[in-house]
């Protein structure tokens, strides 16, 4: 179910973006960090709805849609949902460092606790900890609305992993930090705005495009080196099966560059040598600074 907002889209102050999740989801506080605490976010259930909310003039200004973990990996049909977009482009990213609290209600002790929830992803990324307990381990839909139910069961015996922003939004009280095994977990998130309304980003340094190679031997060898050419890093390199063909692939590539002419060239470029190509946008590098 996605839930709509009564924001003023015409006050150019504020930003309404629709996220994946709860309130007091990671994705939130991507939203939070890129455009400012005032931010106001709409909950989606799926990415599929993000993307339909973020397309909608009269609903949004843009999404905020994760793409990548650093160790999940890709979230591959999150690359569908952008190659099959027409409406939205790239402007921005941000990589957000992924933190597991386990929380509680307020006088509840960790001694308390028998029972743990919590979307299956953060509890897998919890293992070494909660496997230590003999608690039983109930998988959710979604991190935060799992302190949600915590938080309105007035529950004395049941935890939740989620966000440090999902405690302060449902007054919990954290009573382990950081539980997570892998201390170095970001989640890599795109900003996504409409074409129409989306303005060019100044000393933009970094690009996502998809591409079709042509059916010559060796086509990606040759825009692999095309790019390496135009000393451009190739950051990603994802292969996408192309529906309805019999194991044809296109090819997601994060290209990152000091000078937009570098890459205005090698676009030129790899146009001759492949069928067709997208640009998802141009943008800058969100690990800088």
């Amino acid at each position: 179910m996605v839930l709509m907002n009564n924001l003023n889209l015409n006050d150019k102050t504020k930003k309404s973006v629709s996220i994946q999740g709860y309130e007091g989801s990671f994705h939130q506080m991507a939203a939070k960090k890129y455009f400012g605490e005032d931010v106001t976010v709409i909950p989606c259930a799926t990415f599929r709805d993000v993307i339909k909310i973020a397309e909608d003039k009269k609903q949004s200004n843009g999404g905020v849609m994760a793409i990548e973990n650093s160790i999940a990996g890709s979230i591959l049909p999150n690359y569908t949902l952008l190659q099959n977009n027409s409406k939205l482009k790239i402007t921005g990213e941000i990589y957000l460092p992924i933190a597991q609290h386990l929380m509680v209600n307020p006088g509840v002790k960790l001694e308390d606790v028998n029972e743990v929830h919590s979307h299956h992803m953060a509890i897998q990324q919890c293992m070494d900890y909660l496997g230590q307990k003999h608690w039983k381990l109930v998988e959710t839909e979604d991190t935060a609305l799992s302190a949600k139910h915590v938080q309105l069961r007035k529950s004395k015996h049941i935890a939740a992993v989620a966000s440090k922003l999902a405690a302060e939004m449902f007054g919990l009280e954290i009573v382990a930090e950081n539980i997570h095994t892998q201390k170095n977990n970001y989640t890599r998130f795109l900003i996504l705005e409409r074409i129409s309304e989306a303005e060019p980003v100044l000393h933009a340094n970094k690009a996502s495009i998809n591409f079709i190679t042509d059916h010559t031997k060796g086509s990606l060898a040759k825009v692999l080196t095309l790019i390496a050419e135009e000393d451009i890093n190739l950051s990603k390199l994802q292969s996408m099966p192309i529906a309805g063909t019999n194991f044809k692939y296109s090819f997601h590539a994060d290209l990152e560059f000091k000078e937009l002419y570098q890459f205005n060239n090698v676009l030129k470029d790899i146009n001759k040598c492949t069928e067709h190509i997208k640009v998802f946008g141009v943008y800058r590098n969100g690990q800088e600074g």
